[in-house]
């Protein structure tokens, strides 16, 4: 079994679609090259046929970034989670991940709790 590479939230964002950039998003803590995606949802908005409900525009939104809300929120079926499997180019480095990003998040809150309660 080939192990997955592993980038940062910081090397995702550089991969926006910008300036002919590739187009990653992150999903899970799992990160996919949805660029070829993009391009034939494109193609297909202009044949108006129905490829991706969000259109082009959805994935543009999330371009760089972690996409796990949006991608709940829009909701996907058990096929369009299949098809994302194929895009799939790595993961996030631990301290990325989600988990990893709540308890940061929480440790900095309890940090400027105890800040103020020492002023």
């Amino acid at each position: 079994m080939n192990e997955l590479a592993r980038y940062s939230l910081k090397e995702v964002a550089t991969r926006d679609g910008k300036e002919e950039t590739r187009v990653w998003i992150v999903i899970y803590d799992m990160v996919y090259d949805v660029t070829d995606y993009k391009d034939e949802v494109e193609k297909r908005v202009i044949k108006q046929i129905i490829y991706h409900p969000g259109g082009p525009e959805l994935i543009e939104e999330y371009a760089g970034q972690d996409a796990t809300r949006g991608f709940d929120e829009f909701g996907h079926s058990t096929d369009a989670k299949r098809i994302l499997k194929k895009y799939l180019v790595g993961e996030l480095i631990e301290e990325d991940k989600i988990r990893n990003r709540r308890k940061k998040n929480e440790i900095s809150i309890e940090e400027k709790g105890r800040k103020r309660s020492i002023q």
